[in-house]
């Protein structure tokens, strides 16, 4: 079948892979909730990098990702490096 594109066709695996991909994607929140969290920031001194760093702690005290792709799930600090 020559002049086919061939790409542009839509397989039954296709098709079947389409109803099974969950779509993934992190609910926002609202500008004001960003503008508290920055004004409480600033009120305590601390930096972007500081409030990262407490987080960080957080993270690891109560064992649950708070950040990035991956929030909600299990805290898993990084590997010790080996000598």
């Amino acid at each position: 079948s020559a002049g086919q594109n061939k790409q542009h066709l839509v397989t039954r695996n296709t098709a079947k892979l389409d109803r099974e991909t969950e779509e993934l994607h992190h609910h926002r929140v609202s500008l004001e909730v960003g503008k508290v969290i920055q004004l409480g920031r600033q009120n305590k001194g601390l930096t972007q990098k500081d409030l990262a760093t407490v987080m960080g702690k957080i993270e690891r005290a109560i064992g649950l990702k708070l950040r990035g792709k991956e929030i909600g799930l299990p805290f898993e600090p990084p590997n010790p490096k080996k000598k």
